[in-house]
């Protein structure tokens, strides 16, 4: 499984209906994507949910790199970057990923969480504590999915988690969900990835 994510942030007077509409009149483009385990097409509001910004933040769990590799030297990446810029795409390789009692639900929110690795910390176990924190976190009432991710260049690692609901469980930046693709979501390896 592989995790990326791009963020676009925009001014403060940026009408936000904007996003709305091209999420919901683009997603369904990405439908039935080969390789593509689920988007989320993810926004943040300034002033609402505590965001200090306009953000535009989609993000990916991959099943397969030629999946991966497909969306960004295609049509759809390429009319983003037209459409905004080409911004700097975050990559991580997964670490755990599990289904949520809510897993059929239509996620309202999203949660992510980064931090980085300490130095001198054993990684096995900061990956054991990563994929029992997923399991944790899918656990909960509510929860979608949750999903634990490392970027091994910069040692920062993530907790991704979907939401049935307004009022997260997680901590860490929250984002509306304003549409999903799952075309291959029960392709997505469950539990740790190693």
């Amino acid at each position: 499984m592989h995790a990326m994510q791009y963020e676009i942030t925009l001014p403060a007077d940026y009408d936000m209906d904007v996003i709305r509409a091209r999420a919901t009149g683009k997603g369904p483009l990405l439908d039935d994507f080969p390789g593509l385990g689920l988007k989320a097409y993810l926004m943040r509001e300034r002033g609402v949910g505590g965001s200090p910004v306009n953000q535009y933040a989609p993000f990916y769990l991959w099943n397969t790199p030629a999946g991966m590799n497909s969306f960004l030297w295609g049509p759809g990446f390429q009319g983003l970057s037209d459409d905004f810029g080409r911004p700097r795409v975050r990559h991580w390789t997964g670490l755990a990923h599990e289904e949520g009692g809510s897993a059929g639900a239509v996620p309202r929110i999203a949660v992510r969480r980064r931090w980085s690795v300490p130095e001198g910390v054993r990684l096995a176990d900061v990956a054991a504590e990563a994929v029992d924190e997923a399991g944790r976190l899918a656990s909960l009432d509510g929860a979608v999915c949750a999903a634990a991710v490392l970027d091994p260049d910069r040692w920062e690692l993530v907790h991704f988690s979907l939401w049935d609901h307004d009022v997260p469980k997680a901590e860490g930046e929250v984002f509306q969900v304003l549409y999903m693709n799952t075309p291959e979501r029960e392709r997505l390896p469950r539990g740790r990835q190693w």
